[in-house]
């Protein structure tokens, strides 16, 4: 039976080389990007390592609510699917909001993944067994744990609401993978670590996006944004493709996957109670999966 795999920010960084190592796996690959040149590239290169079907691109801009929606429609209009690779991020140097007028940083880092696996569920239930991996980043330990909003209170730092939009899809992919439990589709979290990506390079040079204490040790921050994200985004993608295919995984669910490509413990802030349900009632009203 043919596998087929989607990788949300599938046309460069982390996410081309997860779509490049799925691939090679004998998965049939569908990447998803904004920009249709840059999916033509991505599907080239995938094209070489493919062992099965040809890769294809679908644009969507995953900022909007609207367009998730569309692209869920589409996709499950089709096969069912057995792994869906939420891998879309963005950390902004100034806030800024989306089409739908939300904060764009939980938007695109928690609302989108959110909503999509939401509407793809049962293309996954039909595909199992089946797997979702959502990327998330060691920033979920700086992060504020309060979600009554979009938009935490205080200032905005872009790497700390990078950070707290994380750990709000960290603590609902952990919830998921228990709701989902016996269902057949495993859920995994997967932290790749650092990498030299347009993210990093785009926006981990500039103070604004810590808050004023951390402006003041800058050079030495600096350094360390620096080390962490010198690395190749191939070998970043190794987690994601661990929790997407490790046949060691088969049958457990509910991990965070690390930089190692192996499981490592959870923040207890992902499983508090009071941040799952505040997340999933948030995530609800501001993104609802269903009419």
């Amino acid at each position: 039976m043919e596998r087929h795999a989607v990788v949300t920010a599938g046309t460069g960084g982390i996410g081309l080389e997860t779509a490049v190592g799925l691939a090679g796996r004998g998965f049939t690959v569908t990447v998803v990007g904004r920009n249709a040149e840059r999916g033509a590239r991505a599907v080239e290169r995938i094209a070489t390592a493919a062992t099965a079907g040809g890769p294809r691109f679908l644009a969507a801009d995953l900022a909007s609510l609207d367009e998730v929606r569309g692209l869920a429609a589409r996709l499950a209009g089709e096969r069912p699917l057995t792994v869906l690779v939420n891998n879309v991020g963005a950390m902004f140097a100034d806030r800024q909001r989306t089409v739908d007028g939300i904060e764009a940083t939980f938007a695109v880092n928690h609302l989108s993944p959110y909503l999509l696996t939401e509407l793809l569920l049962d293309r996954l239930r039909a595909g199992a067994p089946s797997r979702v991996v959502n990327v998330t980043s060691g920033a979920v330990r700086s992060a504020k744990r309060t979600f009554e909003a979009a938009e935490p209170p205080g200032g905005y730092y872009g790497f700390h609401w990078y950070g707290r939009a994380k750990l709000a899809n960290l603590a609902y992919t952990l919830d998921l993978a228990e709701r989902l439990r016996g269902s057949g589709v495993a859920v995994f979290a997967a932290d790749p670590g650092g990498a030299a990506t347009a993210m990093t390079d785009g926006t981990m040079t500039s103070p604004k996006i810590v808050s004023p204490p951390l402006r003041l040790l800058w050079p030495l921050v600096r350094r360390t944004f620096a080390r962490s994200t010198a690395g190749p985004a191939a070998e970043a993608a190794r987690s994601s493709l661990a929790a997407a295919t490790d046949a060691s995984l088969d049958g457990r669910t509910g991990l965070l996957i690390g930089p190692g490509a192996v499981p490592v413990p959870a923040p207890r802030a992902s499983t508090a109670p009071r941040t799952v349900e505040q997340v999933l009632r948030l995530s609800r009203a501001l993104a609802p999966a269903t009419a």
